[in-house]
């Protein structure tokens, strides 16, 4: 069996995929461990797969139980720096941030059988024996999920260098309310989802449409942004915009572009709770 620091590494994405969230995502893993080092393993044939379904099995309970105390405030992914050479995370298993907002349309087994399938690469078999359940009944649940995420599918495109440039001129914009520019740069269908937890209230929680976008994020901008230090970044291996206070992270824009390169989404955390070092 792999060390302790190479089975974290390893099992991190089952549980972030699912729960979206970093500390939980420990508390998880960590807890899986502990029992596991206490558990009379000599029975247990392959100790990695019996601790990734353990992993799948505690996130997914614990996201039902997140999901239940949420109310229906707005609760994006908490991001995750993905241009990093160095990682204790396995960058490469993380999902993008808007496929990760897409899936909260999923029940939570929904969930689990569309990331195993489709992020991991399970057979119905494997996925059957990790959640218990049938494999036609695993077969469902794949169906009920792409149908769900269907009509929704991110407008991911492959990050590339130009990101950096396009992400200088948006912030170029907004310093000057340049509004033509802006009206140039966003889809007609751009939306701000933003997420302030419950420490923040934010001035929108969810905003559409040209117009009133450019209205918030300039208004955003010359009450509260103006004097932070911003940084081009990569988060959930999309473009993103981290806003500074000295050293503070205060507000991390993840952004999502069309094929026509126009952005479609902005999804806005400024949960303290979540914008921790990762």
């Amino acid at each position: 069996m792999d060390d302790i620091e190479t089975l974290t590494k390893k099992l991190f994405p089952y549980a972030y995929n699912i729960l979206g969230n970093i500390a939980d995502s420990q508390d998880v893993i960590q807890d899986v461990l502990i029992k596991f080092n206490e558990k009379e393993t000599s029975s247990i044939s392959n100790h990695n797969a019996y601790l990734i379904k353990s992993v799948i099995n505690q996130a997914i309970n614990l996201k039902k139980k997140n999901d239940r105390e949420r109310n229906q405030r707005i609760s994006l992914p908490e991001p995750i720096i993905t241009n990093q050479g160095e990682s204790k995370i396995e960058i490469e298993e993380i999902l993008n941030y808007s496929m990760l907002v897409l899936l909260e349309v999923l029940n939570t087994k929904e969930r689990a059988v569309f990331l195993l399938k489709e992020a991991f690469d399970y057979d119905h078999e494997e996925i059957a024996n990790i959640l218990s359940v049938s494999v036609e009944n695993s077969r469902k649940l794949l169906s009920r999920a792409k149908k769900k995420l269907k009509q929704n599918k991110p407008n991911v495109v492959t990050t590339t260098s130009r990101d950096r440039i396009y992400l200088g001129k948006y912030i170029e914009a907004i310093r000057n309310r340049d509004v033509i520019t802006l009206e140039q740069m966003l889809s007609e269908e751009v939306k701000v989802l933003a997420d302030g937890g419950t420490k923040v209230n934010v001035v929108a929680q969810l905003t559409s449409g040209i117009n009133d976008t450019i209205k918030l994020i300039t208004y955003v901008f010359e009450h509260y942004q103006k004097d932070f230090r911003i940084e081009i970044d990569k988060i959930n291996h999309q473009p993103a915009l981290l806003f500074y206070d000295d050293t503070l992270l205060m507000n991390c824009q993840v952004f999502e572009l069309n094929k026509d390169g126009k952005i479609i989404n902005i999804f806005s955390v400024v949960d303290p709770d979540k914008l921790l070092p990762n």
